[in-house]
This record gives structure tokens, C-alpha cells and sequence, in this order.
């Protein structure tokens, strides 16, 4: 076990849908242009049919942010985020191999893909209701404090790894080039979310051996 969702969490949910790979032996030296320029060629052409909010996969996440408190576009999930980015600017910045895959997977899928390194992860992340007294570190360095209620991802430190769930990443646990070992979770809540989650948790495993040759995977499903 990996990670896990609260109680709370998957009553208020229960339509949820979460998929998780533990990826072992990567480093920066792949080359995913290819599988990116499949990926994005996906996203191209849903995003000529319709904006990344009239696609179902956004719209059950909006429906989600709005059962938290939040408008619509008050807070975007990553997902909606990164194609909104992606139909304005065209492309996306190139981070690191395995982050560009998973931020690629995550325009054709239309779904949240967070991707943590697991050294900086103290134990279980949890998925819950914030306390109050966790702490988020920004990608700037600075530190928040999430609010009290709002769905975190937390580990036994007490440190936010990510904020309004699929919202906003931490900069404490993001990949480096040092991170030799990483946490995939994909989360959605449409009506084939099962299905969707399924395959793009496929299509992952299939180009991360493709890139990385020698990486163990092993599926990480929550508890």
C-alpha cells in the first residue's frame, strides 16, 4: 500500500475512480518525444471539437471543485490546467522526461496525473480532509498552510504534497534529476472513469518499459 483515501473522502465521492504505479531505476536520460508527440496529437484533436471544459472528464472534476467550495475557475484541476495551457500556448515546457510523459498522458486522457518522488515521501500519502497544521511547500520555496477542510494529499510528517486535491502539486516532492524512484497516481470521477483510468495506467506502463528498459514497476492501487 501506497497511498490511501479517508473515509470521508470516499463518501463524498464514492464515484471515484484511482489508478497508481511505483516506478523504480528511472533517471533523465529517456527521450519521450515520440510517445509526447502521440499523446498531445490526441489532445489536439479532442481540443478541435470542443474546449477542455466541455469535455466530460473536466466536467465531473468541475462538478467535484464546486461540492468543495470553489467556482469553476476559481481552482482548475491539473488536467484541465495543462490543456487549457496546452490550447492556448500549443505545447508544454519540457521538465523531465517522466514528468513530460505524465503531463502528455494527462492532456490525451483528459485526466489528473500527479507523479511524486517517493524519498521525499514519509510513509503512506493519504488523501483527506486538512487539519489545518500540515505544511506545503510552493516549487518557489516558500511554505503554506493549506486550509482547514480542503482534500490534501499528506504523508505521516504532516507535510501537504499536494493542495485542493488535484489542484497544485508541491514543490518539496516533485521529480529532479535525482529521483530514482516515483509514485504515479491518476484519479477520476466521469462516467467511464473506471475504463479511462485503465487504460491510460496501460498506456503508461507500456512507454515507461519502452523508455526505461531496466525499471520495475508494480502497480500501486489505494487501499
Amino acid at each position: 500500500m501506497y497511498y490511501r483515501y479517508s473515509p470521508s473522502v470516499l463518501s463524498s465521492f464514492p464515484q471515484l475512480q484511482s489508478r497508481g504505479l511505483l516506478i523504480d531505476g528511472i533517471d533523465r536520460n529517456a527521450d519521450p518525444n515520440t510517445a509526447i508527440s502521440h499523446l498531445t496529437a490526441i489532445a489536439e484533436n479532442r481540443l478541435a471539437h470542443a474546449t477542455e471544459g466541455e469535455l466530460p472528464e473536466i466536467k465531473a472534476w468541475r462538478r467535484a471543485f464546486s461540492v468543495m467550495g470553489y467556482k469553476p475557475t476559481q481552482y482548475r484541476c491539473a488536467s484541465e490546467a495543462l490543456l487549457r495551457r496546452f490550447r492556448l500556448e500549443g505545447s508544454l515546457p519540457a521538465l523531465h522526461p517522466l514528468v513530460d510523459l505524465c503531463n502528455a498522458t494527462s492532456l490525451a486522457f483528459a485526466i489528473p496525473v500527479a507523479v511524486f518522488d517517493v524519498e521525499k515521501i514519509n510513509s503512506i500519502l493519504s488523501i483527506r480532509h486538512a487539519v489545518g497544521n500540515e505544511i506545503y511547500e510552493t516549487f518557489s520555496g516558500t511554505t503554506e498552510s493549506p486550509e482547514q477542510g480542503e482534500i490534501i494529499y499528506a504523508d505521516d510528517d504532516r507535510r501537504a504534497h499536494a493542495r485542493r486535491w488535484t489542484n497544485r502539486q508541491s514543490g518539496w516532492s516533485a521529480i529532479n534529476s535525482k529521483t530514482k524512484t516515483a509514485l504515479i497516481v491518476t484519479e477520476a470521477l466521469h462516467e467511464t472513469a473506471q475504463q479511462d483510468t485503465d487504460k491510460l495506467i496501460n498506456s503508461l506502463m507500456t512507454t515507461l518499459i519502452l523508455l526505461w528498459p531496466a525499471v520495475k514497476i508494480t502497480r500501486a492501487n489505494p487501499a
